[in-house]
């Protein structure tokens, strides 16, 4: 047996099964989850081959004898007649009655709602009387001739909860301490039926989020990524605490119903799951108007009443096209509904999106064969850990940058919060691991606020998200995948007359772009391709003027005036941000005329007047961020904004290495690598 399964069976003994065999029997007999684990961790609990299928032959004819269908009902209670006594496998509620003052039991699929109940059951098992648990239950016929009406001829004489039944989470909280956090991270992988070793650090913790909703109160999250990647797994199969809708709903349902005076989804259940989102466009305005302000507070208000949830929201869709597709053309919320997308406060409410587009579809090779937790088990301990609060354990090491907002800072710190209780959940965590999980935290958060920056609201255009170390006060800056680190810059050399730049404008957005020049023989004309307009063309054209000015100065009369150039460019972020130019173009030019590239991850900054007087930077560390993230190794700024660099974090400095100049035929010779 391997170690890690070793471990796992010895210390939360009958709390752990075989995945693989729970898979096997699954796919013939449709019955809960956890049914169907209890009875493979009673009757398969060993690793002799001949034993494990002995025992499979007995739970299948355990189900088959035992387990009650609903529409078997009647039969179910016939049979019990006959024999007198029988066991069965159901879902066992119980109520109080006044007027008998009695309890009363319910089995549900045998149908019956007035079987007498032994009143040491409920002190055993408190969760009979809050919603009922699944159960193995010896049920006795003995009909009373003085009984009248309702009174039953149904008795219990034992049961013995298949769901579990009581929780110590100070147990749970002791034997967690018992393993490292990479094998804990490992058996949290098979308890969703999936083998670790397929996946490296990164997905094992994008697999992990989707759980936050089922131990995080109010947390909203939102995954958009291709079909087939078991986006909504946990919300069928990993809790009975949890609802998964498809398509539209009303208010009623959600929230409350008026008519009946009953608590909607939010008020029940701990995870409302919406999957299938685009179906959402059908929903009335009412629900996504009535969702926001849930969405935010955690209330809702229902004609005089203002009412209160602390069901989490998770909303699941599939994306039609290529990530890169729609970075650069459009935005990551498209797959949403119109009513939802178009909606910025209500997708500003949203704490994390999980790019569901680097999670793999299914693949048998990724099912585990190993020891899991019982699932019945697991949500028990995800349930008893939302009554508790990890959102203030950033503050053990780190605060987080001046780039995020309120609600930022609350979906970060919710965010942590959900990971702390479901891999550190005994709350002793380390710098560096508390230092992955902020990260991620940050990551989530910053996809969301840099689509509403591309939707056009000047109110998100602070993405720069970063933490700083409490102790050595080094600030580190994070970034999303998807606008960089996908070598947008690429570290190979682009050809003759390409370049990229970037720059900031007054609202602290960055715009970065490639900029290219084509030559054709001509009369030394310039052609600005269209898209370019606005400041950016202002820019290029200042610069053609000072360029052809200086150009027997920098020793390309000739060639200038023998040629026209076209210019294009490609705005890789697909925000809209217009960029100061006009010391690429320079560069750009020189690198046409010569036929020789600039040097390979080269971000140029900085514009020029048309004297060429050299314009400085309204702030240098956003437009380095931005090229960091996206792949720059090295940036040529102006001269004037070397005393910025201070400001600079200390992971730019590390990665991006700078170099300065004071007019335009300096930056061109430096780029080229000519000085």
């Amino acid at each position: 047996m391997p170690d890690l399964d070793r471990k796992a069976t010895k210390v939360f003994a009958g709390k752990v099964v075989r995945k693989d065999l729970v898979r096997k029997v699954k796919v013939g007999a449709n019955v809960p989850v956890f049914v169907l684990e209890y009875l493979l961790g009673k009757y398969c609990a060993t690793d002799d081959s001949s034993a494990i299928e002995a025992g499979l032959r007995v739970v299948n004819t355990t189900i088959s004898s035992n387990f009650v269908r609903p529409d078997e009902a009647n039969k179910a209670q016939s049979m019990v007649k006959d024999k007198g006594k029988h066991t069965l496998i159901d879902k066992v509620k119980v109520r109080y009655l006044s007027d008998d003052d009695k309890h009363w039991a319910e089995l549900v699929n045998f149908g019956h709602k007035f079987i007498h109940v032994p009143e040491h059951f409920m002190r055993e098992y408190d969760r009979l009387l809050m919603g009922g648990v699944w159960a193995q239950v010896d049920i006795r016929h003995q009909y009373d001739e003085e009984a009248k009406g309702k009174r039953s001829p149904f008795w219990i004489d034992g049961l013995k909860p298949i769901q579990i039944a009581t929780f110590d989470l100070a147990e749970f909280r002791e034997c967690r301490r018992q393993f490292s956090s990479d094998e804990w991270i490992d058996l949290l992988l098979r308890t969703i039926g999936l083998e670790p070793h397929d996946f490296d650090r990164r997905l094992k913790m994008l697999f992990l989020a989707r759980m936050i909703p089922l131990c995080e109160n109010n947390y909203n999250l939102v995954e958009l990524g291709p079909r087939g990647t078991g986006k909504s797994y946990a919300y069928q199969e990993l809790s009975p605490y949890t609802i998964l809708l498809t398509g539209a709903t009303t208010v009623a349902n959600l929230f409350y119903n008026m008519a009946t005076g009953k608590m909607g989804l939010v008020g029940i259940w701990d995870a409302v799951a919406f999957d299938e989102v685009a179906d959402l466009q059908k929903m009335p305005k009412e629900v996504v108007t009535t969702l926001k302000t849930y969405c935010e507070s955690g209330t809702f208000a229902r004609g005089k009443d203002a009412l209160t949830g602390m069901a989490s929201i998770a909303m699941f869709g599939n994306t039609n096209q290529a990530v890169d597709v729609m970075v650069r053309s459009s935005h990551l919320f498209i797959p949403m509904p119109e009513v939802i997308r178009e909606d910025l406060a209500f997708l500003d409410r949203l704490h994390f999106y999980i790019p569901g587009w680097e999670i793999p579809k299914m693949r048998v090779e990724f099912f585990t064969d190993h020891y899991g937790f019982v699932v019945d088990y697991l949500a028990e301990a995800l349930r008893e850990l939302r009554k508790h609060n990890f959102t203030e354990t950033i503050d053990r090491h780190f605060s987080l940058g001046h780039h995020l907002n309120a609600r930022d800072v609350k979906a970060v710190r919710k965010t942590v919060s959900g990971l702390m209780k479901l891999i550190y959940p005994h709350g002793e965590v380390s710098r560096d691991e508390l230092a992955e999980l902020v990260e991620l935290a940050l990551e989530g958060r910053r996809r969301v606020k840099e689509q509403l920056k591309k939707l056009g609201s000047f109110e998100y255009h602070q993405t720069s998200f970063s933490y700083t170390d409490n102790e050595t006060r080094e600030e580190r800056f994070v970034g999303v995948p998807e606008q960089g680190g996908r070598d947008m810059i690429s570290s190979d050399p682009l050809a003759p007359g390409s370049v990229y730049t970037a720059s900031v404008d007054d609202q602290g957005r960055v715009g970065l772009y490639r900029l290219e020049v084509g030559c054709s023989p001509g009369t030394g004309k310039l052609k600005i391709a269209g898209g370019i307009d606005g400041t950016m063309k202002e820019s290029i054209q200042r610069a053609f003027a000072y360029l052809a000015a200086q150009k027997v100065k920098m020793g390309i009369s000739q060639q200038a005036d023998m040629t026209d150039f076209h210019v294009e460019g490609i705005d890789l972020l697909g925000n809209h941000v217009p960029c100061e130019a006009g010391v690429a173009l320079i560069v750009a030019m020189y690198s046409a005329i010569k036929k020789q590239s600039v040097s390979a991850g080269l971000v140029i900054l900085g514009d020029l007047s048309i004297q060429g007087n050299i314009k400085s930077l309204r702030s240098l560390a956003e437009p380095l961020q931005v090229g960091m993230d996206n792949g720059a190794r090295r940036a040529l700024i102006p001269l004037e904004n070397k005393r910025n660099f201070l400001e600079v974090s200390g992971d730019i400095v590390e990665r991006v290495d700078p170099i300065f100049f004071s007019d335009p035929m300096t930056a061109a010779m430096k780029a080229l690598g000519l000085t």
